[in-house]
């Protein structure tokens, strides 16, 4: 019988574990391999897209840096031009005060005309225009005298 013990086939569960191991240590290093290279493949996309953000960043900042001066550029000469415009509008419109003080002058002046009712400023403006035309020609129509009204 120890013939038969010799002769016996090793069992399958005596070797399968060592050559299990083998076969599944071949596979997980190839895996791990895998996962290395796929981790500095994300490793290397992500850099760049940082490089690219930070590319875009500075070209957006830069934008933003131009239309703020232009903006700013933009809001002086508003401010400028609104300045002028306020400045104009006031002297158009203090004229057009003065326009409409004097009307009214004018119309109190013929309503009181018309009443016969005169200011007294004007009588007396008009009184000292028409003195001197009236002397003139007081002194025309007067006859000169020759003695006449003495002899009379």
């Amino acid at each position: 019988m120890a013939n038969s013990d010799s002769t016996l086939p090793v069992p399958a569960s005596a070797s399968s574990p060592l050559s299990a191991r083998k076969e599944n240590v071949v596979p997980a290093s190839s895996k791990i391999k895998e996962l290395t290279e796929s981790r500095q493949e994300l490793l290397n996309r992500i850099q760049s897209l940082k490089t690219d953000l930070q590319s875009w960043r500075y070209k957006l900042d830069g934008q933003v840096k131009v239309y703020r001066d232009e903006l700013s550029d933009l809001k002086k000469s508003l401010n400028v031009e609104v300045e002028q415009l306020r400045s104009v509008s006031n002297a158009l419109e203090f004229q057009e005060l003065k326009t409409t003080l004097q009307q009214q002058q004018e119309d109190v002046t013929n309503s009181l005309r018309n009443l016969g009712l005169q200011d007294a400023s004007e009588e007396t403006k008009e009184a000292e225009d028409v003195k001197p035309d009236n002397n003139e020609d007081t002194a025309q129509d007067l006859p000169k005298d020759n003695g006449k009204d003495t002899e009379e």
